[in-house]
This record gives structure tokens, C-alpha cells and sequence, in this order.
């Protein structure tokens, strides 16, 4: 797992896990900000087995230039909120999907923070890593031209590449994928 982005820019956002084992989701995160060039640390930071190293991340992340933290956590998922609990800054939660209920219990841990201490919350797995990247660059385009640009684009490629293949079957049939059901053969049932 890389530890800083590819850019010798100080990093803008701070991508933070519970243990190694999650980097499998939270690389989507990391890979979605360096297609648009935001520069970004990645670090394992347990809320149960490194607390104090938890606080002190947390706790100078804004001194270090950090303006978004993605934190991704699995099972009882206390990671984000914790984080949320010691800087003012944006924390976007990404639920890791966990083998006892499927990440179920990361998303609700997460979405489920008190009044007053706010975790943005994402989806379950890559794709909560990919959108909270994607939100990190949104709001980091509130300050950053440079990054609300990327974003733009990033969006704009989005749409133009459905724009390009609107009709789904005909997509499908150049990719050699049915798309109608086999017809049903007659019989008798078992």
C-alpha cells in the first residue's frame, strides 16, 4: 500500500483504514483521486488497536494541509466517527464490506453517528471508496480550481460515455452478451 500520492504536492486528503486488509476497498479511493490529480496520503490508523495514533492524526491533519479525511472501516466500524470526534474537518465514512453481515454492520456504525458529529456516509465497498473520492474532490473544488475542473471532466467523460451507447442491448449484443432469456423448454415439472 502506498503511503503519499504520486504528486509532490503536500497531500489534500487523508485516506485512513482500520487495518491493511481494507486497503482492498479503499485502493478504489485512492486510485479515483490520482485520475484527477489530487494529491493524498493513505495510512492505517486503528480506532481499537491505535488510538492515540488515531487522535494524533486527527488532531493534525488541518495543521498538515489535510482538508478531507476518507476513513474506511469494517465490522463495528468506529474508525470514521472517532476521527470525526477529534478534527473539524469533512470525514467521509466507507463502510468495508465485513464477512459476518456483509458490511451491513460497517454502514449502520457509521451512518448511525449522534447529533453533532457528523461522518458523511457512503456506500458499502468500492463504490463508496470510488464516491468518496468523488465526493472529496467535490468539495475540495469549493477552494481548488484545479480539482473542481478534474471533477468536470471526470463527470463529463461519465455522461458522453452513455451518451455514446444509449441502446443497452445493442452495447450488449457488441460484447457477445444475450439479452433476452433463453426461451423455456416444455416439459413436465419434477
Amino acid at each position: 500500500m502506498p503511503k503519499d500520492s504520486f504528486s509532490a504536492k503536500p497531500p489534500l486528503v487523508g485516506i485512513i483504514m482500520g487495518s491493511s486488509s481494507d486497503w482492498e476497498t479503499l485502493e478504489h479511493a485512492a486510485k479515483t483521486l490520482e485520475e484527477l490529480g489530487v494529491p493524498h496520503e493513505t495510512r492505517v490508523v486503528s480506532a481499537h488497536r491505535t488510538p492515540d495514533l488515531l487522535f494524533e492524526y486527527a488532531a493534525s491533519a488541518e495543521q498538515r494541509g489535510i482538508e478531507v479525511i476518507i476513513a474506511g472501516a469494517g465490522g463495528a466500524a468506529h474508525l470514521p466517527g472517532m476521527t470525526a470526534a477529534k478534527t473539524a474537518l469533512p470525514v467521509l465514512g466507507v463502510p468495508v464490506e465485513s464477512k459476518t453481515l456483509k458490511g451491513l454492520d460497517s454502514l449502520l456504525s457509521i451512518a448511525q453517528m449522534p447529533g453533532g458529529v457528523p461522518v458523511g456516509t457512503l456506500a458499502i465497498g468500492k463504490a463508496g471508496a470510488i464516491n468518496a473520492a468523488l465526493l472529496a474532490a467535490a468539495i475540495l473544488g469549493a477552494k481548488h480550481p484545479d480539482v473542481r475542473e478534474a471533477y468536470r471532466k471526470f463527470r463529463s467523460a461519465q455522461t458522453e460515455r452513455v451518451l455514446v451507447n444509449p441502446d443497452p442491448e445493442a452495447a450488449a449484443r457488441a460484447l457477445g452478451i444475450q439479452t433476452k432469456p433463453a426461451p423455456q423448454k416444455k416439459g413436465k415439472r419434477a
